[in-house]
């Protein structure tokens, strides 16, 4: 939203940062794809086979070869992308803004492009945790009618369960997250089995934990991003990033490291992302703040993960 000089003349600085605009909820991307840096562009992304899994013969007679087993392998190289946006303010409201102490426009231009940019990373990762072409016939599930967990006599645990089997068989270890859309979180939230499983814990409503807790895993995220297209009218309805859909994985939590496998990675550059030397431009009248990132988000282990497509109707 544009302020004409008189609003940036009269507005409270610190109560209208907080109060207008749209804030952006918690983004849960980083769940399924953590953030790690690498050191420079055109490296090569460590992929890993079954290799732990299998059963080795290691005996070896006095003097014998001893047997060799590979530490993953190279894989194709990290395609990381550029991404910039600049933040404008134009030299009148600065100069008004000068007027009232706290109220520093040129942090909260850069903090509106790095939200931008946080979404924009966001809706890159949900689009590709989604994306059911990339999951084979025994890692997704599109429910429909009686299934769909907003039907109370559906049944939730065991859709969850089958899909954790069927990660375990894949590699081993069952996933420990789970990523849901806000509808999905409303219809586990009032689902009768899960009501009734927690119904005397003394909580009002349930949670995230709650529902970890139910379905052993980990964590629970839900993805409560929203966004509009950069061609859509302010009028347009929002679009939910992380739709209808629940994704399960393994993730190693806590582990900034980019050998280690996992369903994603989000690779960042090291020393991104980064705010340039603000520029003024005559032009436009205006000064600008430039902010620089470059990642890739990408799923390096699809069998690592389960989708569940149209959890709720």
């Amino acid at each position: 939203m544009t302020m004409s000089t008189a609003q940036v003349r009269v507005v409270d600085p610190v109560l209208t940062t907080h109060a207008r605009g749209y804030r952006h909820p918690k983004h849960v991307g980083i769940a399924l794809f953590p953030n790690v840096s690498i050191p420079l562009r055109g490296v090569k992304r460590l992929e890993f086979g079954k290799e732990s899994f299998r059963l080795y013969n290691t005996r070896r007679a006095p003097g014998g070869a001893t047997k060799r087993v590979d530490f993953g392998y190279q894989g194709v190289p990290v395609n990381l992308h550029g991404h910039s946006l600049e933040g404008k303010v134009p030299w009148e409201h600065l100069q008004e803004a000068a007027t009232s102490p706290g109220l520093d426009l040129a942090k909260g231009a850069v903090n509106l492009v790095l939200k931008s940019m946080s979404l924009e990373r966001e809706v890159a990762q949900a689009t590709i945790a989604r994306d059911a072409t990339k999951f084979d016939a025994n890692h997704k599930v599109a429910l429909a009618g009686g299934d769909q967990w907003s039907d109370p006599n559906s049944d939730p645990k065991a859709d969850v369960d089958a899909a954790k089997e069927a990660v375990r068989r894949s590699i081993g270890d069952y996933p420990n997250t789970m990523v849901i859309g806000p509808g999905v979180f409303l219809a586990l939230q009032n689902h009768p089995k899960i009501a009734e499983k927690f119904k005397y814990t003394g909580r009002e409503s349930i949670t995230t934990d709650m529902l970890a807790l139910y379905f052993d895993l980990e964590k629970v995220e839900v993805g409560k991003a929203v966004y509009l297209a950069e061609a859509d009218a302010d009028t347009a309805d929002f679009t939910d990033a992380w739709g209808k859909d629940a994704i399960l994985a393994y993730v190693p939590h806590g582990e900034e490291s980019w050998e280690v496998p996992s369903f994603g990675y989000t690779y960042h550059l090291e020393g991104h992302p980064f705010v340039e030397q603000p520029y003024s431009e005559r032009n436009v009248k205006s000064w600008l703040y430039p902010v620089t990132d470059e990642y890739s988000v990408e799923d390096v282990g699809r069998v690592a993960g389960f989708l569940i497509q149209n959890a709720v109707a």
